[in-house]
């Protein structure tokens, strides 16, 4: 870059900021973008202003812009996004990347106003059980609008990239999430919940219906499991669905709420005998790469997702999306110690080079860059017509 180039300027739009990092698009705003600093690239991320008690304007060389929201479970994401995207809009960065299909009619902005723009649209949120009504109408709108008025849609996974394409006759590039191998932990933290070493199933995910938390329970409880199981993660609101679940009466269930402390989460996925993964509408997953980045033997819902994320049995089982089914499986790892140190044992190969953090950030950068050229591109033609 020679001393009078201006380095490539991205904004991202649509998590709840940074170094907030408990949750998918957090994390992947902190592996990325952090990334990006370290390769020249200046990177502003727009925050939720009331999840920060401290607003400094810069951590790790990324630019922090804190913007208000209406408070409630439905509207805090779309009232911050929209502020969001009507400042960037006015700002002086490059390329405007905005996460969460959610985000989708906002395109209409970055588009009047000129600013290339590319969306990651993350899973079939139509389709997840906590959006009824109002709230999936909503949401297959807003995916409809994404494929129109962005310059670039982004899916996560191969199944996703499909999707989009079937569904609304929308190519996209398909760019996944990132992972990180971690092959050792304080297996002493586990002693916290009066766990040993594979003595217990875990399932790690915000207690919503989409992640079928439920069902793994209902299942374990019929089962006749002298383990336990542990349930990482919790809502950050009252519900009538987690409550339920957690008032169940069975000395074998462990909730944890959310296990904040990084090294204890590290430890838990280590040490359990198998991990269960009940996502359902999402593409690639964050915690399933964590499962695999930690040697977890994993039991993953029967779906199109989860199929390609373990190549199709090679690095993990399947169960259906019937309590019965649950029983089913655990009786059989049970059974089957052998096959689960294998699929111990082998569970990192599955975070093949798709998976690789630094190789997702070089298809984001050469992205944003192509973007660039492109606007530059179409000026010059309007100039010269």
């Amino acid at each position: 870059m020679s001393k009078n180039s201006k380095p490539l300027h991205v904004a991202i739009v649509g998590t709840r900021g940074y170094p907030y990092v408990y949750g998918g698009y957090e994390t992947f705003v902190k592996e990325m973008g952090e990334r990006l600093v370290q390769r020249g690239i200046e990177v502003t991320v727009y925050c939720h202003a009331p999840l920060f008690e401290q607003k400094p304007k810069r951590v790790n060389g990324i630019n922090l812009v804190y913007v208000p929201c209406v408070e409630t479970k439905s509207l805090s994401q779309l009232t911050n996004s929209l502020l969001s995207m009507i400042h960037v809009c006015f700002s002086k960065v490059d390329v405007v990347f905005v996460v969460n299909s959610a985000n989708g009619p906002f395109g209409i902005l970055t588009k009047i106003f000129g600013k290339p723009s590319a969306i990651n649209v993350d899973g079939l949120e139509w389709l997840r059980p906590k959006w009824k009504g109002l709230g999936a109408r909503y949401y297959l709108f807003a995916s409809r609008l994404a494929t129109k008025l962005y310059d670039q849609l982004i899916t996560d996974s191969d199944e996703m990239e499909k999707i989009y394409l079937e569904k609304f006759n929308a190519p996209s590039k398909m760019i996944a999430y990132g992972a990180n191998p971690n092959v050792s932990s304080d297996s002493s933290l586990i002693e916290t919940w009066n766990l040993q070493k594979e003595s217990y199933f875990l399932i790690v995910g915000r207690l919503i219906p989409d992640n079928n938390a439920d069902l793994i329970v209902d299942g374990f409880v019929r089962s006749n499991s002298k383990r336990k199981l542990v349930i990482v993660g919790d809502v950050p609101y009252h519900d009538r669905f987690a409550q339920k679940m957690k008032s169940i009466q069975d000395k074998r269930l462990v909730f944890t709420g959310y296990v904040r402390d990084q090294e204890q989460l590290a430890a838990l996925y280590h040490n359990c005998y198998a991990y269960f993964h009940g996502h359902e509408y999402g593409g690639t997953n964050p915690a399933m790469l964590k499962a695999l980045g930690f040697g977890c033997a994993i039991l993953a819902m029967d779906t199109r997702f989860n199929k390609e994320m373990l190549q199709k049995g090679k690095y993990g089982w399947y169960f259906d999306k019937e309590a019965s089914a649950v029983v089913k499986i655990i009786d059989k790892a049970e059974k089957s110690p052998d096959e689960m140190e294998y699929l111990r044992t082998h569970s990192r190969e599955g975070l093949t080079q798709k998976y690789n953090w630094d190789a997702v950030t070089d298809q984001y950068e050469n992205l944003f860059k192509s973007l660039c050229k492109r606007k530059i591109k179409e000026s010059l033609v309007e100039i010269n017509y």
